[in-house]
């Protein structure tokens, strides 16, 4: 007797969907038997998912007389209605038969396929990198976009666009090691604006003024390192206004793209995109990541708009203050949509704040147990990311008590004994001394 087994290829499949895998085999003697197997930890572990024993079954009771030397083709078949990521991995068919010569010898044969499991991104998020943090407004600085994409089997294809077209850019094969030592070196000839000439240099107005800072080559390429003599410049004209950065028409992108394996047998793709930041001409530009995916119709996308922080809301509570309260100042918004995530830093006007340091970071200042000689003091909250800087102003006034009496509360805010008393435990120790 003799038997061939084959399994229909399959083309790769998307999770959900419902698979039929198909074992066809061919032989002139009497079934046996068929097992299905599903292979697992590359091939160490076979798990039986379907059985058919000839022994105990009549529905091949129509089949041909096994005496007679007839091909016989058969097919089994094994329906999964909704294929999972876990499903994804080899299967095997195994066909046995009864010998023509004797019923108790058993001939067998097996056949496998692949079935490829796809599944498209769940999610997708463009973030920036190192954010937020301090971003000098006098030095060109490199801007890092991340983009996040999960859940996708196999990796996707990532990439970026600005205002709807497609950016070309140049591509990075290293992980960064640091924002200051990973970029390509002496990239970078930037001109100076007016805030950054020297005073004594404006004032004259010799040999060109500040042309002597200003570099003849356009700047092209990330930020490189400067030479630290080159940035010493002891006196600056102080602007709020970004200085005006000369670069070519076009910024020269840098784009780097990983994968990571997830423990669900997806993967994570992570795509950089890295240029010089020129808040002239990139704030309110549209960043978009895009994902191709075979597993998806059509692209899916997330988009930023990089934009500089503008009008924070800043409330205050309570909003009647009294002497003794803790006071909480928080930003709770602003007048625009705000990308990257700002940084926030009060200060209090012509003085520190109240546990004597000299600015705080955070959305929220905590002044703990106002004092009243806190009245009428103004309180600063700058914010600012890559893309410019706000400021924000608002005035505490405390009001009297009832419940403390006047004279009970130190400079601190800290609750002491009446004045008096202390003026006697004063005189009374003075006395001691002298009589010793």
């Amino acid at each position: 007797a003799y038997l061939t087994v084959s399994i229909e290829p399959l083309p790769p499949v998307v999770v959900g969907d419902a698979v039929t895998l198909k074992c066809n085999f061919k032989t002139d003697g009497k079934m046996r038997e068929i097992v299905w197997y599903r292979v697992t930890d590359g091939g160490t572990i076979k798990q039986k998912i379907f059985t058919f024993d000839a022994m105990f079954s009549t529905n091949f009771s129509h089949m041909e007389n096994y005496r007679k030397r007839e091909d016989l083709v058969y097919q089994s078949t094994v329906r999964l209605p909704e294929v999972r990521i876990s499903d994804n991995g080899p299967y095997e068919c195994h066909v046995g038969i009864y010998d023509r010569a004797t019923r108790e010898k058993v001939v067998l044969a097996s056949g496998n396929v692949f079935l490829n499991v796809m599944a498209p991104p769940t999610s997708i998020s463009v973030l920036a990198a190192d954010t937020p943090a301090p971003f000098s407004r006098y030095q060109a600085q490199n801007f890092t976009l991340v983009c996040v994409v999960s859940g996708g089997k196999p990796a996707p294809l990532v990439y970026f666009k600005r205002d709807g077209e497609p950016i070309e850019a140049t591509p990075l094969p290293e992980p960064p090691a640091g924002a200051g030592n990973w970029a390509p070196r002496n990239l970078l000839h930037r001109d100076l604006d007016d805030t950054k000439v020297p005073k004594s240099l404006a004032a004259e107005g010799e040999v060109g003024g500040g042309q002597l800072l200003a570099t003849a080559d356009p700047p092209r390429g990330l930020a490189a390192e400067r030479d630290p003599v080159t940035e010493i410049i002891p006196e600056t004209v102080v602007s709020r206004e970004f200085p005006r950065w000369v670069h070519v028409a076009e910024p020269i992108y840098y784009f780097r793209h990983t994968h990571a394996p997830v423990s669900d047998g997806t993967v994570e793709a992570r795509a950089t995109l890295t240029w010089t930041l020129n808040p002239q001409i990139d704030n309110e530009a549209l960043f978009s990541c895009e994902v191709k995916h075979p597993a998806l119709s059509m692209p899916m996308q997330s988009e930023v708009t990089l934009v500089a922080p503008k009008g924070p809301k800043i409330t205050m509570t309570p909003t009647r203050a009294r002497v003794g309260d803790t006071v909480r100042i928080l930003v709770q918004g602003f007048q625009n949509e705000v990308f990257p995530e700002p940084l926030f830093t009060w200060t209090r006007v012509g003085s520190r704040l109240l546990d004597g340091s000299a600015e705080h970071d955070g959305k929220e200042l905590v002044l703990e147990r106002v004092p009243a000689e806190l009245n009428g003091s103004m309180y600063r909250c700058t914010a600012q990311n890559p893309l410019g800087s706000t400021d924000t102003h608002t005035r505490l006034i405390v009001f009297e008590n009832p419940n403390i009496p006047r004279g009970t509360e130190d400079s601190n805010g800290s609750l002491t004994g009446h004045c008096g008393f202390r003026l006697v435990l004063v005189l009374t120790l003075t006395v001691i001394l002298e009589l010793t």
